[in-house]
């Protein structure tokens, strides 16, 4: 994939604006409500899908120096991340081979990991350097207790894991290229100006709000205005899909003006790059990305969502990324008031509806809920999560190879 295809996909997209037109799904889609409500089959998505796929864990950025570590717990793993030596990402998991206790908590800087709990000693690279009173503890071959390494891949600024040690799926595979497109975004080399976390409603109809343009002239009318748009396009490659607008113009931000481009009257290589990401990009099954301005430069906001505890509650860590560090007070308020404007339309219009919608269908009373023809996006993802929750591990395998394949042809 290559700068042609965001290209193709601009003048895609501004074809069907200037003939106010947009791309159909071929038909109404329905799907059980219960698939939002069910415990069981909650509890097998988990294992399925976000203890068996390749994972979007963190923006390069969260570790940008060697010895940077991050630990978090997905699904009932506790994961580990570091920045070696080398400038390479390890993926562990973050527990002690002597008894199982998770060695580091947040986010920080070591070159070697003590365990709280008897002292047993780790190098960033997961390999056992020192257990405590060895002369007491008996003989052990320590290059057989290293910390269980996860399959971990670094593209384009961000960080994917395998919750599998045993994981045979190619992480590249399972991308379809997406990866390669996603660096058009130029997170490398950008930097993390803030994150928080928030709770959310099933992860399922958290995800759906992010594929979702037909909802924001009316539930973000008074955030966003009700004249926005409720129009997109989607592009898959395999289970990951980008939304856009048709439309023939564009926004170009340049300071604090706001300049409507019209991309007709413009030559493909003049069409700026904030143009060609425009839209929302998911990664599936938990990330989306989105592009604003703010703190007088380019910034992201990328949401990561996990599955909570129970069936109706998930968590979202937001991350906004920028393309440099603001350096004045007015750049860093400016960047702040982008992010908390961010955080009120998900956490108060998102996620409160969501929730409410979630406490509705689990009356039992509504058998099914629909995906219009305008609404392609939910469909395809709905669509990709029975069908990978079903795989067999050799069955992933192959579809994403052939997934990949196509993707190259």
């Amino acid at each position: 994939m290559s700068h042609q295809d965001l290209i193709n996909m601009t003048r895609s997209l501004v074809e069907h604006g200037a003939a106010d037109t947009m791309e159909y799904a071929d038909d109404i889609v329905r799907i059980p409500a219960s698939s939002y409500t069910d415990p069981e089959m909650f509890e097998r998505e988990k294992k399925q899908i976000f203890r068996r796929l390749p994972l979007m864990v963190a923006p390069s950025c969260e570790l940008p120096e060697p010895g940077d570590y991050k630990a978090l717990d997905i699904c009932g793993v506790p994961l580990l991340l570091t920045r070696q030596k080398d400038g390479s990402v390890g993926a562990f998991l973050n527990m002690c081979k002597h008894r199982g206790n998770p060695l580091v908590e947040g986010t920080g800087n070591a070159t070697r990991m003590v365990c709280g709990y008897h002292g047993w000693t780790y190098k960033n690279d997961g390999s056992l350097v020192g257990v405590a009173s060895p002369q007491d503890f008996g003989a052990v071959d320590k290059a057989s207790l290293c910390l269980t390494r996860f399959p971990v891949y670094e593209k384009s600024g961000l960080i994917w894991a395998t919750l599998d040690p045993d994981s045979t799926l190619d992480i590249a595979d399972y991308l379809c290229g997406y990866d390669e497109l996603l660096g058009a975004f130029g997170f490398d080399g950008w930097t993390l100006f803030a994150q928080r976390t928030l709770p959310g409603p099933n992860w399922k109809t958290a995800y759906d709000g992010y594929l979702d343009f037909y909802h924001l002239p009316v539930l973000h009318k008074d955030t966003f205005g009700a004249d926005f748009y409720n129009r997109a396009n989607y592009f898959s490659f395999g289970p990951h899909q980008r939304l856009s607008t048709p439309s023939k113009y564009a926004i170009k931000v340049q300071g604090e003006d706001d300049q409507k481009i019209d991309l007709t009257q413009m030559a493909d290589e003049d069409i700026p790059y904030e143009v060609l990401v425009q839209g929302v990009w998911t990664i599936f099954p938990h990330i989306s990305i989105a592009s604003f301005y703010g703190g007088g430069q380019r910034g992201a906001m990328i949401s990561q969502l996990f599955p909570g505890d129970e069936v109706g509650e998930s968590y979202t860590t937001q991350y906004y990324v920028m393309e440099n560090k603001p350096e004045t007070e007015a750049d860093v308020k400016s960047a702040h008031e982008q992010f908390d404007f961010l955080e009120i339309v998900v956490r108060d219009e998102d996620y409160k509806t969501g929730k409410r919608q979630h406490e509705a269908l689990q009356s039992g009373l509504l058998k099914e809920v629909l995906f219009g023809r305008n609404e392609r996006g939910g469909q395809v993802f709905h669509q990709w999560v029975e069908r990978l929750t079903n795989a067999s591990d050799d069955e992933l395998k192959d579809i994403f190879a052939a997934e990949c394949k196509q993707a190259a042809e």
